[in-house]
C-alpha cells in the first residue's frame, strides 16, 4: 500500500517493506528523518537512530509528538502513511522547480518518444484463426494419424500432447517406455456397466470410461512419486550417538 510513495522517495527496497517487522519499521522511521523530513538536528537524532535500544519506543513517540503527528503511535500503517505523505510534501518543496515541469503532457510525450520494443518471436505474429493456419493444423494431424476435431485448436492440443509424449528426445531414445506393445485392448467389446439403449452412446461411454481410468492411473502414479520422495527424506534419519537420539 506504500509502494508508490516509497518509490517516489527513492527508498531502497519499496517492494520488501514489512512494517510488522520491528527492525524494518524502525529503519524506515530513521531513514525518513535522515533523508527527507530532517526535523531534528543531526546531533539530536542519536536516540532515534539507536534502533536496538530498549528506549527506542519512547524516542519514537517523542519524535511523533515533535512532528505534531495526529495519528496514534501504535497504529503503524497510519503512522507510516502520514510520515510518507509528509516526506513527499517536503521532497516537493525542496525541488519545486523540477517537479513543476512534470506535467501530464510531458509525461505523455516521453512515453510516445520511448523506443518501441520489437518482438522477434514469429509465433506472436500468427493468426490462429486464419484459414491457412487451420488447414496447416489439419494437414499435420493427418500426417500424425490424429482425428481432426471441428475446432482446430483442440486438434492442435492433441498434436502437442502426442509430440510431447511420443516424439520427445527421451521417448525416441526409449520408445518401449511410451509405445506399449501387445494386443490392443478391445474397448468396444468391454462391458460398460450400464445400458443407454443406443449403440453409439454406449461406445462413447466406454471411451470416456477408459479415459477416466487412464487419468486415475496417472494421478495414482504422481501420488506414488510424492510418497517415494517423502520417504527418501524421512526414512533415512541421521543418528547422533552422542545424544542417544535418532532424528535430524
Amino acid at each position: 500500500m506504500f509502494k508508490r510513495k516509497l518509490t517516489a522517495l527513492e527508498y531502497m527496497n519499496p517492494d520488501s517493506l514489512n512494517i510488522n517487522d520491528e527492525k524494518c519499521f524502525r529503519e524506515l522511521i530513521v531513514w525518513l528523518e535522515d533523508q527527507k523530513i530532517r526535523h531534528y538536528k543531526i546531533e539530536d537524532r542519536g536516540s532515534l537512530k539507536a534502533i536496538d535500544s530498549k528506549d527506542w519506543t519512547s524516542a519514537y513517540k517523542q519524535y511523533l509528538t515533535a512532528l505534531n503527528c495526529p495519528v496514534n503511535p501504535n497504529d503503524r500503517p497510519a503512522v507510516v502513511d502520514w510520515l510518507l505523505g509528509l516526506s513527499v510534501r517536503f521532497e516537493y518543496a525542496d525541488n519545486a522547480e523540477k517537479y513543476k515541469s512534470e506535467t501530464a503532457e510531458n509525461v505523455r510525450n516521453r512515453k510516445q518518444s520511448a523506443p518501441k520494443v520489437v518482438n522477434t518471436n514469429p509465433l506472436d505474429a500468427l493468426d490462429f484463426q486464419s484459414p491457412e493456419f487451420r488447414d496447416g493444423v489439419n494437414r499435420l494431424a493427418q500426417q500424425l494419424n490424429i482425428a481432426c476435431h471441428p475446432d482446430h485448436l483442440v486438434t492442435l492440443k492433441a498434436i502437442s500432447k502426442l509430440i510431447r509424449t511420443r516424439l520427445s528426445a527421451e521417448a525416441l531414445q526409449n520408445p518401449g517406455e511410451v509405445v506399449h506393445q501387445g494386443k490392443a485392448y478391445p474397448i468396444f467389446e468391454a462391458d460398460l456397466g450400464f445400458e443407454t439403449g443406443d449403440y453409439v452412446l454406449n461406445n462413447a461411454g466406454k471411451a470416456l470410461r477408459l479415459m477416466y481410468i487412464h487419468d486415475l492411473r496417472e494421478l495414482q502414479t504422481k501420488i506414488n512419486e510424492c510418497i517415494v520422495a517423502v520417504q527418501t527424506i524421512t526414512a533415512n534419519p541421521k543418528t547422533d550417538t552422542r545424544l542417544g537420539k535418532v532424528g535430524r
